[in-house]
């Protein structure tokens, strides 16, 4: 990808990922005012953070509790959130950003009124999978982070909108949508006070489950990044491009080094690939690192990376916004281009776009639109320090987006967020901007990779990723490429 659409893409990530900043873990401060009584009582909590009269996407966030005597199994139970569609003819799409129970367990599909209202002829259905699990008494479901917009990525009016209300920016009890607990509504009221409609019975084939390979794998890259310094040949020869010269993202004129791309020992036998980032605190004097791979070739299978990250600099005062990432990308060849797509981990471990503490970021792309600023992406984040070395994985089937973090699951996206086209893997390491800390004392960062990994079409465990490294390793293969041009 070119700097400026690298610099547009990450320089306007705080509009779609600090929409959720601070909001984890949510509690519930007040039980609902429609609580008691019924053993099968249930409630729904709303709020938005998207609050204009218009919007790039709605945002309707909910929380479900249950305020029952009862387990009830959220599999049984769907939420309703009605709108008036701007044209008869227009379709919308559903997404997950965040939730407690995790996306993959959250469904929405459209349906229309049988008895359309003034505000509402459309609804929007949010059921849960299995996956969800239960909510035993006094539990709720915590944060869900939904959002929907137009299938053609126009601005959509929601002003005039049955379930909206754009100030209601904090979770309290709303009416304005129904929940159903197998198929009867045991909350809220529906536009005219009618009674929703069954949810229609999917006659979709659903979506095979992956299958985990066991054995050896087919098409591969990997590399052990055994190279003596980012001048050496088989930098090149091996696939690998080190950037130089300036452009995003990041800080305005600062320097891509290659130079600070160096290769050190880590143990006996071991060497790691070292991205060095330097900065005084001024764009002159902020040096940056990046090395991607020249070919798009990188689809769906399992990428992987042993990365060491690094909360605070070797020298001088600490505080700065710098990114630490490994991702896959495609460039964006115009404003909302389909065939544009992006899975990253960016750990900053001061802050950056809003935050004050470490955070790690999974963002899926879909697409998005420099200017005016659209975005549709979908994110996972964690708090707290991941300084130290960590296994990194995605996985990429036809289904979903699947982030592990040493070994565990972290984040999962669907559609639309599925790659379209051959991607190329890259690791950064880059200053957000100069507000984290302006001291003119030359300080640096090193961010650390081990080996990049990649299985073509093959859906890995970590497990196996890590028996699939540790078989290079016993070979002595420092480097082997078997993934075909695209």
């Amino acid at each position: 990808m070119s700097g400026t659409s690298r610099l547009s893409t990450r320089a306007r990530t705080a509009t779609s990922v600090l929409a959720a900043a601070g909001l984890v873990g949510a509690a519930l401060t007040a039980l609902p005012a429609w609580a008691g009584g019924n053993a099968d009582a249930l409630s729904v909590q709303y709020r938005t953070s998207a609050t204009g009269a218009t919007a790039d996407q709605a945002e309707p966030w909910f929380q479900v509790t249950n305020t029952g005597s009862t387990t009830v199994p959220l599999s049984t139970v769907t939420v309703r959130y009605y709108f008036r569609a701007d044209a008869a003819g227009t379709t919308y799409r559903f997404a997950c950003s965040w939730a407690v129970k995790g996306c993959a367990n959250i469904t929405g599909t459209f349906g229309t009124l049988a008895n359309p209202t003034a505000t509402a002829d459309r609804y929007l259905e949010i059921g849960f999978t299995a996956g969800a699990g239960s909510l035993a008494p006094g539990q709720s479901t915590g944060d869900m982070q939904l959002r929907f917009y137009r299938s053609d990525w126009q601005t959509l009016r929601q002003s005039d909108d049955y379930s909206f209300n754009g100030s209601q920016t904090s979770y309290a009890s709303w009416d304005k949508v129904t929940l159903q607990k197998s198929g009867a509504v045991v909350w809220g009221t529906a536009p005219g006070g009618s009674t929703p409609t069954p949810t229609p019975t999917s006659t979709s084939t659903p979506t095979p489950t992956p299958t985990q390979t066991t054995g050896p794998v087919g098409a591969a890259l990997f590399d052990d990044f055994s190279y003596t310094s980012s001048s050496d040949a088989a930098i090149a020869q091996h696939g690998w491009t080190v950037k130089s010269g300036q452009g995003g993202p990041g800080v305005s004129g600062a320097t891509w080094s290659p130079q600070d791309v160096t290769f050190v020992a880590d143990g006996a036998t071991n060497k790691v690939m070292n991205l060095r980032l330097t900065t005084d605190g001024t764009a002159a004097g902020t040096k940056e690192t990046e090395i991607q791979t020249a070919a798009r070739k990188f689809k769906n299978g399992t990428y992987a990376a042993r990365v060491r990250f690094d909360d605070t600099p070797t020298g001088g005062p600490d505080g700065d916004h710098v990114n630490q990432t490994f991702f896959t990308f495609t460039p964006l060849n115009a404003p909302m281009d389909l065939s544009y797509s992006e899975q990253d981990f960016e750990y900053l471990p001061n802050g950056g776009w809003g935050e004050t503490q470490n955070i790690m970021y999974e963002t899926s792309w879909e697409t998005y639109n420099p200017d005016p600023w659209n975005a549709v992406n979908a994110h996972g984040q964690q708090y707290g320090s991941l300084d130290g070395w960590h296994d990194l994985q995605i996985t990429i089937d036809n289904s979903n987006i699947t982030y592990f973090i040493d070994g565990n699951q972290v984040a999962q996206h669907g559609e639309p967020y599925l790659p379209e086209t051959p991607q190329w893997i890259d690791f950064n390491h880059w200053l957000i901007d100069l507000a984290g800390q302006t001291s003119s004392t030359s300080r640096s960062y090193d961010e650390q990779v081990d080996y990049v990994y990649f299985a073509k079409d093959t859906v890995l465990t970590p497990a196996q990723v890590r028996a699939q490294v540790a078989a290079y390793r016993t070979a002595g293969t420092s480097f082997t490429d078997t993934v075909p041009a695209s």
